[in-house]
């Protein structure tokens, strides 16, 4: 436990290099170029997974890396890694995150975390610095699992947590696979993954929520993440004519599909806390308005930072849902999109962020995470935290999307602060 900061941490930055800082104008120069790929009206981006758009940003990101000296490698589910080498071999310390998005994406969200890390390497370069442990910058596949599920594969894979066939043979939301998409883009890499050694990894980010700014707070020192629970639900039922078949007779997919949505948003209040419950896509057929449906396809996200919790909010949604569809005369099936226990982070981390923080004269907050990211699969083979800083109204996954440059700027130097300490 005690090798995590090898270096006496409060002094690492002012005793090797005093004044050193990322470059703000550069930084911003960066995430305004990518955010030019997939661009879309408002300001956002478009870049799902493994697309067109997707394979242009990996290349621009890439060549970044290259830019600047790293040793860029590619792994066989199409994670891109960049080595800084240190004084020493050994694992590095790694920064990153993911430049995917959703459909109607912003331009900080994952894209702030690989560009800084990018900005710390810079920012070293410019200095002539060189740190005792190798330093990383990566970026994931397929985060967002807006167009495969799960979300944050590519980490979970490199952190052996899924199997990579399981994950390249995953069907997207188009019909078309994650392996062949990989191959057709040009990102199926050599790269063997599972298991790797890396001593630490720190990931900065925007909140994507609104606790920090509505507190007028600048860095968030991230305890953990919440667990997710993904189900799509499938019901089929009869079709039949809404002014002729009395309510007592029918066989009704989108009735069964509404109440369970209904339900789930009743056990989330029931159980309080930090309890949420989410249906996000939901189809009928014949979609019709005087057709009763006879098949309803549903998601349903549930939440919470409490394991015992969550696991009774899935109980208790599954269990009514099979007594609506059998009180309805309706087949109900579902199919697991994601599971993902929550996750506390390396309290040694979570402890330098905030008394850097202090220190720097940045108001700092403790919180947990209400989104996934990829640090919390790194969090199965090395010692990981995260940095937030603050989303202007809690605004993600929106085109209007946006973070101040002086809260990015002090982000963006504590992450180059941290990672300096960790590889001393």
């Amino acid at each position: 436990m005690s090798t995590l900061f090898t270096a006496t941490p409060t002094d690492v930055i002012d005793n090797l290099h005093t004044g050193l800082r990322i470059s703000l104008p550069r930084l911003l120069s960066r995430i305004t170029a990518l955010a030019e790929v997939g661009a879309i009206d408002g300001g956002g981006c478009c870049r799902l997974a493994l697309t067109d758009a997707d394979g242009e940003g990996r290349n621009l990101v890439a060549g970044w890396m290259r830019e600047l000296g790293l040793t860029v490698t590619v792994d066989a589910i199409g994670n891109v890694v960049g080595v800084r080498a240190g004084l020493e071999d050994g694992p590095p310390v790694m920064t990153g995150s993911h430049i995917d998005t959703v459909r109607t994406g912003g331009r900080y969200d994952g894209n702030l975390g690989v560009l800084a890390g990018l900005e710390v390497i810079a920012a070293l370069n410019d200095a002539e610095v060189v740190t005792r442990r190798p330093l990383a910058v990566a970026f994931f596949t397929n985060e967002e699992g807006a167009r495969f599920s799960p979300d944050m594969m590519g980490s979970l894979v490199y952190a052996g947590g899924m199997a990579l066939d399981d994950a390249l043979d995953t069907v997207g939301i188009d019909g078309t696979s994650v392996r062949e998409n990989l191959t057709r883009i040009g990102y199926d890499g050599p790269q063997p993954v599972g298991q790797p050694d890396v001593h630490a990894f720190v990931e900065l980010h925007v909140e994507q929520g609104p606790v920090l700014e509505h507190e007028g707070i600048t860095i968030g020192a991230v305890t953990g993440v919440q667990g997710i629970h993904w189900t799509e639900f499938t019901i089929e039922g009869v079709s039949n004519h809404a002014g002729t078949t009395p309510m007592h007779m029918r066989h009704d997919a989108g009735y069964v599909a509404f109440e369970i949505a209904r339900f789930a948003r009743e056990v989330a209040r029931e159980i309080g806390g930090g309890q949420l419950a989410t249906v996000g896509h939901v189809t009928l057929s014949p979609n019709l308005v005087n057709v009763i449906p006879n098949r309803a396809v549903f998601t349903l996200d549930l939440r919470n930072t409490d394991a015992n919790a969550l696991e009774e909010a899935v109980r208790r949604v599954f269990e009514k849902a099979d007594a609506l569809a059998d009180a309805e005369g309706v087949r109900l099936t579902r199919r697991s999109l994601a599971d993902f226990a929550p996750v506390q982070f390396d309290e040694r981390i979570v402890a330098r962020v905030e008394s850097l923080a202090k220190a720097r004269g940045h108001s700092v907050r403790r919180l947990p995470s209400g989104a996934g990211h990829d640090a919390q699969m790194l969090a199965r083979v090395c010692p990981a935290g995260m940095i937030f800083v603050p989303s202007v109204k809690g605004l993600s996954h929106n085109v209007a999307e946006f973070t101040h440059d002086a809260d990015i700027d002090a982000g963006a130097n504590m992450l180059l602060a941290l990672m300096c300490e960790l590889a001393a």
